[in-house]
């Protein structure tokens, strides 16, 4: 098993792809959700404190942020380490990009689009993405997924190839807070508009699909009874994933499912890194289980959930487990069991 992915051995072409462990395959989402997806960098610690990788991952929007840095190689202590040194308080500049857009600092004018007075997702990848990060999906140690909204087709664009920086820019694209993002003559935006926990893109040759949901709802101000209209403008794409989220888990479900975001951060609460972190060590903690259970060849509990129920997040971490599709994993996991058994 792999317990450190910082020592990837890399050739001139990227990282080379390393065996995966003997047990059941892992098919990893990480969903869209904003400043609150920060929490997807504590879930991939409970992999890395295992000494777990998943055989094929895939992300939306921030989930694709993350998603990729640790499908080039970093270990989950590197990503952190990143997320706090860019956006912590000694890097004020993430903060001047979000708080005022309009500024024209020498330092982050190349970082907007002269025509849309709005963040170019592209230039922002470059700033906090450390090198080591790929640049085509061809250097990547982990097979990973893409998710972005083709624009005009109103449609999800799965990328698997080319170009990882632009994919990973497409997917993140919110309108308003980003342009658009131009791949060959078609325009792409945020993929959170069309899937925003992309846990169908890992079943295929996998046994146990896990997905990390951080989409949260909104929450209401305790000093104010409504949404300024700011938060409104916000929170609607929230609420656009969960009701996507909730009508897709009503036909199919991952095998485990961890709700790691909490509802009282927002949209862009980028710079309480630190705070988010922390909020998603309770959903750490019970995906350790789960993987633990699930690597042993255990059952999964199943009365928690309906299937087709999401729960509504707290205001605290919530975790969920939706009920195991036993026919699938069940059999997957029991001709597991008799492979291990066989003599050679």
């Amino acid at each position: 098993m792999i317990n450190d992915t910082s020592a990837i051995p890399v050739t001139a072409t990227g990282p080379v792809r390393l065996p995966h462990s003997s047990g059941p395959a892992i098919g990893l989402a990480l969903g869209g959700g904003g400043a609150r997806g920060l929490a997807h960098v504590v879930m991939l610690e409970a992999f890395d404190e295992l000494g777990l990788r998943p055989r094929v991952m895939a992300g939306t929007s921030i989930g694709a942020v993350i998603g990729a840095a640790y499908a080039s190689g970093m270990s989950a202590r590197e990503i952190r380490a990143q997320m706090l040194e860019v956006l912590s308080g000694k890097f004020d500049l993430m903060r001047d990009l979000f708080a005022a857009r309009a500024r024209t600092l020498p330092r982050v004018s190349r970082l907007f689009s002269p025509l849309n007075a709005v963040l170019s997702p592209e230039a922002v990848l470059d700033f906090i993405y450390p090198a080591k990060v790929a640049r085509d999906f061809a250097q990547l140690s982990i097979p990973f997924k893409v998710v972005a909204t083709d624009f005009y087709a109103l449609e999800a664009r799965v990328f698997e190839t080319g170009s990882l920086r632009q994919a990973v820019a497409a997917s993140m694209a919110l309108p308003a807070v980003f342009e658009p993002i131009m791949i060959g003559d078609r325009a792409y935006v945020d993929g959170g508009l069309v899937n925003p926990l992309p846990f169908d893109l890992v079943r295929e040759g996998t046994d146990i699909t896990i997905a990390i949901d951080v989409s949260g709802v909104p929450v209401p101000a305790p000093n104010r009874a409504h949404p300024t209209a700011t938060e409104a403008l916000f929170a609607a794409s929230f609420i656009f994933e969960r009701t996507i989220i909730c009508e897709k888990l009503k036909t199919q479900q991952p095998d485990i499912l961890i709700q790691a975001g909490t509802s009282h951060f927002q949209l862009l609460d980028i710079w309480k890194v630190d705070e988010i972190l922390a909020a998603a060590l309770p959903a750490k903690e019970e995906l350790k289980v789960k993987l633990d259970r699930v690597m042993g060849a255990q059952t999964l509990p199943t009365e928690t959930l309906k299937p087709a129920q999401l729960p509504a997040p707290r205001s605290d971490t919530a975790t969920a487990v939706v009920p195991v599709e036993k026919p699938r994993l069940f059999k997957r996991l029991t001709a597991l069991k008799r492979t291990r058994k066989r003599p050679s």
